[in-house]
């Protein structure tokens, strides 16, 4: 007699939100007030190794309540499924949740059910790596190139990325992986911050924060600019003085401009010497952007953590319209549509410089940047990750920077699990943090208006 097989049996979720806004952390032209917050879900199983998965997606508080209830109605999609199947063949779960009609229409593939998606898709792929024992970025890496293949939905790609295409990028990619793997190890991934530039900080603080980036190894920083052009003059002359000529200065406007404004403030921040402008338009504006690009060049433009689809990112490709792709682990549809976007960004030859920061993108993102060197691109040339040093502390598994570097993860997983005494007292609105809070009256208030 067979054994029973073993079954995902609960999908639970959560609403952990952390008083960022307080202290500015996360401030820029767009978002002033941002309360980092998490909508986070955890599969648990009747497998008597007890292992679970973990993932989640970021928001910025008000709202946190939506994407866990779009992420609850997947549930049925997901309970009941064996362990063994999911773990094999996560696509088969990530084509069932984008082809949910009902649910689709809301998007498709778009917004707080692709967002609800991918972190649901994302848990699967932390249990994944726990059942082989391997940190997410090996298991991608070591994986066999046509499994990987098969990960990927070319629907609506294949014009630009075909399963042939992507199979060579991906055989090619593993020579030298053992060698890159070693180095990887012993090196790091580089990165670079963003905590000196929030917009709401004051001089002295942006001056001493960028100073301590420098000391600690970081070869870029990166500033938050759009809402006054004057103030960000200044502000861009004061960190520049601080790092000196010989560190990159990149600045991100968070989607504030039309072209016409983009293209005359970047043009006037110009004699800074930024590396890149980041978001300086509507994430969904492909041509705009192609404009932007080649009106501020040398000046590159990034973008990406906004960008909806592996679709949008393709168009951008075709497009020319980036030089800098800045990949988001929780906003698209979880690994499957990342390892999609990674190889199109290879076949279009753009490197890619992921968005993290929020509230455990960074434990996230350095798992796929770390494939992508070992098993894609091979390289880490003008490449880096985003760091923001906030909130590491509530992971089991939190992030580790050495000399301006990402230390390779060596845990198996995905680094997504959080310290159940934060998700106790960070839980919206009953945790212990903000059962006790003042304020947290007005908060619900303001979210019910």
């Amino acid at each position: 007699m067979s054994p029973t097989p073993e079954r995902i049996t609960a999908v639970d979720t959560h609403d952990i939100r952390f008083p960022t806004s307080r202290e500015l952390d996360g401030s820029d032209a767009m978002n002033p007030d941002p309360d980092y917050s998490a909508a986070y879900v955890v599969l648990r199983t009747d497998a008597a190794d007890g292992l679970e998965g973990h993932g989640f997606t970021f928001t910025i508080g008000r709202g946190n309540d939506v994407q866990v209830a779009a992420i609850h109605a997947l549930r049925h999609h997901v309970t009941g499924r064996t362990v063994e199947e999911v773990c094999a063949d996560p696509g088969s779960l990530f084509r069932d949740l984008i082809g949910d009609s009902q649910l689709r229409w809301l998007g498709p593939e778009k917004g707080v059910m692709h967002m609800a998606i991918g972190a649901v898709v994302n848990a699967v792929w932390d249990m994944a790596a726990k059942r082989a024992g391997k940190p997410l970025w090996r298991l991608l890496a070591e994986a066999d190139p046509a499994w990987l293949v098969g990960q990927i939905d070319f629907r609506y790609i294949d014009d630009a990325l075909t399963p042939e295409e992507a199979l060579h990028i991906l055989r090619r990619g593993r020579q030298g992986a053992p060698e890159r793997t070693a180095r990887l190890l012993e090196r790091g991934y580089p990165a670079y911050t963003t905590s000196a530039g929030w917009l709401g900080y004051d001089d002295e603080k942006l001056t001493r924060l960028a100073a301590q980036a420098v000391a600690e190894g970081f070869t870029q920083i990166k500033l938050k600019v759009g809402a006054d052009l004057e103030d960000d003059i200044r502000r861009c002359r004061v960190a520049r003085a601080v790092i000196g000529p010989g560190i990159r200065m990149a600045v991100d406007a968070n989607q504030r401009w039309g072209v016409a404004e983009a293209i005359r403030w970047t043009r006037a921040l110009a004699p800074f010497d930024p590396y890149w402008i980041e978001e300086p338009t509507s994430p969904d504006d492909v041509l705009a952007h192609a404009a932007i690009r080649e009106a501020v060049a040398p000046v590159k433009v990034a973008t990406g953590e906004h960008v909806q689809n592996r679709i949008v990112f393709k168009q951008m490709l075709q497009a020319g319209a980036l030089d800098v792709l800045q990949i988001d682990a929780a906003r698209v549809g979880g690994v499957n549509e990342n390892l999609a976007i990674l190889l199109l960004a290879a076949k279009f030859g753009v490197p890619v410089c992921p968005h993290a920061g929020g509230v455990g993108l960074c434990e996230l993102v350095q798992h796929l940047s770390m494939f992508d060197y070992v098993a894609v691109s091979g390289t880490t040339e003008d490449r880096v990750i985003e760091y923001v040093d906030h909130l590491h502390d509530h992971f089991l598994d939190p992030v580790v920077i050495r000399d301006g570097h990402y230390t390779a993860p060596t845990t198996p997983g995905f680094s997504a699990a959080m310290r159940p005494e934060s998700i106790d007292r960070y839980t919206f609105p009953g945790g212990g943090f903000w059962a006790a809070d003042p304020d947290r009256q007005q908060l619900q208030k303001g979210q019910a208006a």
